[in-house]
């Protein structure tokens, strides 16, 4: 982390009243003060970085929206009167009913429950 310089530290000093005593005049100028200081502050990183043999897009690393958002995706559960959920969000209105009334579990309405049993079965 980048040390306080003695001016922003007797600035921080000087400075300690409540924001909410601020007017908004005083308040639009410490914004200002702050907007410099960040950007004074980012060019001396990047400078720092550039020396390096960096920049600021290998640093920054945004995720991005999911790759499997918006995709459809097989059911895997199947309710008594022919309902089907993919297994994604919350659990159905059906599916928790069906449970409570017969009180079977969850994977007792997979679709392909030959595989569940195949899955628990390998050993490594």
């Amino acid at each position: 982390m980048a040390k306080k310089t003695k001016k922003a530290t007797k600035v921080a000093r000087a400075k300690s009243t409540k924001l909410a005593e601020m007017d908004f005049q005083s308040l639009m100028d410490l914004r200002e003060q702050v907007e410099s200081a960040l950007s004074s502050y980012r060019t001396t990183l990047e400078q720092q970085l550039a020396s390096i043999g960096g920049s600021i897009a290998s640093v920054v690393r945004g995720r991005g929206p999911s790759k499997m958002k918006g995709r459809k995706v097989a059911p895997k559960f199947r309710g008594p009167n022919g309902e089907t959920w993919a297994g994604r969000g919350a659990t159905p209105r059906w599916l928790v009913a069906a449970m409570k009334e017969t009180s079977k579990k969850r994977d007792d309405f997979l679709i392909n429950k030959a595989a569940k049993k195949r899955k628990g079965n390998t050993k490594s």
